[in-house]
């Protein structure tokens, strides 16, 4: 068969199948993705925020925990970023999906393989391949070879595939520096929490001191004359009580204590050298300007969602080049040789070129679930992402809400706790004048211990929830260029 005819007949067999293609041998049609991304400016919050400053500066700083001036804060967050486990994790699941991406570049470039091979048989005296003198004997078959072959990838459906590879590989590096932000977080939560337990120890070490001085006040006047054993009693089981609520507060101190060493990655010793925290001071309550349309870039959550509907549109793209026809080059050069011959010689030389056209006609509807699952997967990120954005501004002003309520209980619990504490100070004047009777001072300082606990608690709660807005808001992600980095 002449060059000029294989030709002439490649290029007819080509222009036939192209007609079979435009024909719609294998068809996409009535196949199509229906999710629709939400607009974050259909999100309306004006009202939920409209008492709230705005200040487009008042998004977090990419280290915002040193804006609460504790040193020993700012050292766990940096040493958990150096030795938590889970960072590890996350990051060697970021260069996997890189891998990935990269595979699928190669997958689109020409690819050159070496083949060498030897292999020693008995050839069959009727084969009609090999020559006459090696057959019915021992010999080796011999071949050297190189072959290159390219997919032209006529359509960009490889290309598709990368960058869908690429996008995922995006969103697994964005995931892991949310992963850094949500540690940075857990560490500042935890640190609270110690911060609470120490001062619960200190509403039970004075409870535990006023006890103290009531119930050696009441044996005084029992030993007087002036008390009963009940009266004792009573005063003593005040004091039992206090001790108990001190073990409490002891134990929530060494609970606190090991959430950090397990945080910053290391054993139950490191919590032990952890002081007393300062008393954070709370973020101002503002928010940014234009929230519901810039939180969309400044949650790492939302950035990553966005990267893998991307991803899934490229998916997509991708499968629908699979319905048409494609065309792939092939070439080999090398030589074979059988028995003792020379293997590299002019005469043993062989090669082969050509095109390769592929073109589906009926693959049972493979394509068509392929690319319906494609679609699938598509809405199910938009979904996803509209989910992640409708909670995440939901989620600032909860948050923002939690705070302004929490700090007006703070202003009056205050005010209940002084006046507490003078309402026993005269209880107490009373009593030991003979004025009123034990009743008197006791349900005065029941009232003091409650009014103390309530403003230990409000204050950790002040501190944490300023600490989870901070999240809300993106914990300092796009704060600065090298936000997108996950290295360490």
């Amino acid at each position: 068969m002449s060059r000029g005819y294989a030709m002439r007949f490649f290029v007819h067999t080509t222009a036939l199948a192209l007609c079979c293609a435009l024909a719609g041998c294998v068809s996409s049609r009535g196949l199509h993705p229906t999710g629709t991304l939400t607009d974050p400016r259909s999100l309306k919050a004006e009202q939920s925020l409209a008492a709230v400053p705005l200040s487009p500066t008042a998004w977090p700083a990419q280290d915002w925990w040193i804006g609460f001036g504790d040193p020993q804060l700012t050292a766990l967050i940096n040493e958990a970023l150096q030795n938590n486990p889970s960072l590890d994790e996350v990051e060697a699941r970021a260069r996997q999906a890189q891998a990935v991406a990269d595979g699928a570049d190669a997958a689109r470039k020409p690819r050159v393989d070496l083949d060498n091979e030897i292999a020693g048989a008995v050839l069959s005296k009727k084969d009609a391949l090999y020559p006459q003198y090696v057959l019915g004997k021992f010999g080796w078959a011999k071949s050297a070879s190189l072959n290159f072959s390219w997919d032209l990838d006529l359509w960009g459906g490889k290309r598709k595939a990368w960058e869908a590879a690429l996008g995922r590989s995006r969103a697994e590096q964005i995931d892991a520096y949310g992963t850094r932000i949500l540690l940075s977080v857990n560490v500042a939560r935890a640190y609270v929490r110690l911060g609470y337990g120490f001062a619960q120890q200190d509403v039970a070490e004075a409870e535990l001191e006023r006890s103290g001085k009531t119930l050696a006040l009441v044996r005084r006047m029992v030993a007087g004359g002036l008390g009963t054993r009940q009266q004792e009693s009573l005063a003593d089981s005040q004091v039992a009580s206090a001790e108990q609520q001190k073990s409490q507060a002891d134990r929530a101190i060494d609970a606190a204590r090991s959430s950090l060493s397990v945080l910053v990655g290391q054993g139950p010793d490191r919590g032990l050298a952890i002081t007393r925290p300062h008393l954070l001071d709370p973020v101002g309550i503002a928010l940014p300007d234009k929230l519901s349309v810039d939180l969309i870039g400044r949650r790492a959550d939302l950035v990553a969602a966005r990267w893998q509907v991307e991803a899934a549109s490229r998916d997509i793209k991708a499968t629908k080049t699979e319905f048409l026809p494609n065309v792939s080059l092939a070439a080999m050069a090398g030589f074979v040789a059988v028995g003792s011959e020379n293997l590299f010689q002019l005469p043993a030389r062989t090669y082969s070129a050509g095109p390769a056209l592929t073109l589906p006609i009926f693959d049972g509807g493979r394509l068509r679930a392929k690319l319906a699952s494609s679609d699938a997967a598509y809405d199910q990120m938009v979904a996803r992402y509209n989910g992640l954005l409708i909670a995440a501004l939901n989620d600032v002003s909860d948050t923002l809400s939690a705070l302004t309520s929490v700090r007006k209980q703070i202003t009056l619990e205050k005010r209940a706790q002084e006046d507490a504490l003078k309402s026993w100070e005269d209880a107490m004047s009373e009593y030991k004048g003979g004025v009123s009777g034990p009743l008197t001072p006791l349900i005065s300082r029941q009232q003091l211990l409650l009014a103390d606990q309530r403003t230990a608690v409000l204050e950790s709660e002040e501190a944490d929830i300023s600490i989870r807005l901070i999240e809300a808001l993106g914990g300092g992600f796009g704060a600065a260029s090298n936000a997108d980095s996950v290295s360490r």
